[in-house]
């Protein structure tokens, strides 16, 4: 693990051994900051991050850095996310420099998801680098003080750097190596998409365990609780990646009118208690799409309360 200190809460709490807790929150399609401050209200105290996506799925959404301010404002630490979909290297440096000047010390490095998927599908992408690029970019300017073109910089920012994994997609078999190459390029932290597929994540854990990346970096669970019959055939059915077992859809359909979501966030609670257990899992990323009132709830029943202070 990198001996290094940025300053973050999130990285504190992993260094000293506890099982992190982080949570998620999706800017507004506008500008109004009511909207982002309720979410807030939920979240504080709930997670020791909030990861502040980056317009995800492709749709316009209040900037990351812009929206992750506002969450310091709120007394949250902000996890920033930064695709490489819409920016070339000169845009990406100036706003990690702006993102630390102003307190933010987590950032998640993405690819980001194409724009035919989103509300711009005729928008040009960027992909000037990289997600692997991008992760060594912010790691060199971090730790050598330099820009991509080699010139110092003025003062570091000294980000604790994170990565995305999704254990599902196909081939399976590179699906580990390619987790193993973002952590050579300086992940410091990797956070999962929503895993539901138990077995198949174990055994993508045991791999990364028996190659030594969880010593290395630490590797948060992802965890999105099923609300309905509806999204889990969506999920298991549109979304690119995604592993939702027939048996999961059955439980939730057998749960009976009424008690679907009940049974969704249970699935959530039977899994991070799962994760606890499981080897190589330094703690869980709890993406609660537009459910943030539901974090409180399911922290406690989880045994995710109180949040360590340090």
């Amino acid at each position: 693990m990198s001996e290094f200190k940025s300053g973050s809460n999130l990285e504190k709490v992993l260094k000293a051994g506890h099982f992190a807790f982080t949570g998620e929150c999706g800017p507004p399609q506008g500008a109004n900051l009511e909207v982002l401050k309720e979410k807030a209200r939920h979240l504080k105290g709930c997670v020791d991050a909030v990861n502040v996506t980056d317009n995800q799925t492709a749709v316009v959404r209040m900037s990351s850095w812009a929206a992750s301010l506002v969450l310091i404002q709120e007394g949250l630490e902000p996890n920033y996310q930064m695709v490489c979909r819409d920016r070339n290297r000169l845009a990406m440096q100036s706003d990690i420099l702006g993102a630390y000047a102003h307190g933010i010390r987590n950032m998640l490095c993405l690819s980001g998801d194409h724009q035919k998927f989103g509300n711009h599908p005729e928008s040009k992408n960027v992909f000037d680098i990289d997600s692997m690029q991008l992760i060594h970019m912010v790691k060199e300017m971090r730790d050598q003080g330099v820009f991509l073109n080699g010139q110092e910089i003025d003062e570091a920012p000294r980000m604790f750097i994170g990565a995305a994994s999704n254990p599902f997609a196909d081939p399976f078999e590179f699906r580990v190596h390619r987790l193993a190459k973002k952590v050579a390029a300086g992940a410091d932290f990797i956070q999962t998409q929503c895993i539901y597929n138990m077995p198949k994540f174990k055994e993508f854990m045991k791999q990364a365990v028996d190659m030594g990346l969880t010593e290395k970096c630490y590797l948060l669970a992802g965890v999105t609780p099923m609300k309905s019959v509806g999204m889990a055939r969506y999920m298991a059915t549109q979304v690119p990646g995604m592993d939702v077992p027939d048996e999961l859809i059955k439980r939730l359909k057998g749960a009976g009118k009424g008690k679907v979501a009940e049974e969704g966030i249970k699935f959530a609670l039977e899994q991070i208690e799962e994760f606890r257990e499981m080897e190589g899992v330094a703690g869980v990323h709890l993406m609660a799409i537009e459910w943030e009132h539901r974090v409180p709830e399911i922290a406690e029943r989880a045994g995710m309360l109180p949040r360590p202070q340090i």
